[in-house]
């Protein structure tokens, strides 16, 4: 197992545009929903009824992903704002 213990340190995770990626699939996904409800027959005849809910279940958890990232935005822009307020700080000194 000790072969395959990493030897370097992870990267910094990559951000990026989060709230609007969230939206745009949870939008996505509720899309795919609104489409195939005119072929709800068509699904149910041939035992496929979970591609329905998945694209609904998909749209409901996009909405709790939302609500999730909007607060992490918050709380890293407050992060940021309170250890630039900081007296005596200096970007250098956290590296």
């Amino acid at each position: 197992m000790a072969k395959w213990t990493p030897k370097h340190e992870a990267p910094e995770p990559l951000e990026g545009p989060v709230v609007a990626t969230i939206t745009g699939g949870t939008i996505l996904w509720f899309v795919l929903f609104l489409v195939q409800i005119p072929f709800y027959g068509w699904f149910d005849d041939r035992d496929l009824m979970w591609w329905v809910w998945t694209c609904l279940a998909g749209g409901g958890l996009g909405l709790i992903g939302i609500w999730y990232v909007r607060r992490r935005d918050v709380a890293i822009k407050r992060a940021k704002a309170a250890e630039a307020a900081e007296p005596g700080s200096s970007p250098a000194a956290s590296d």
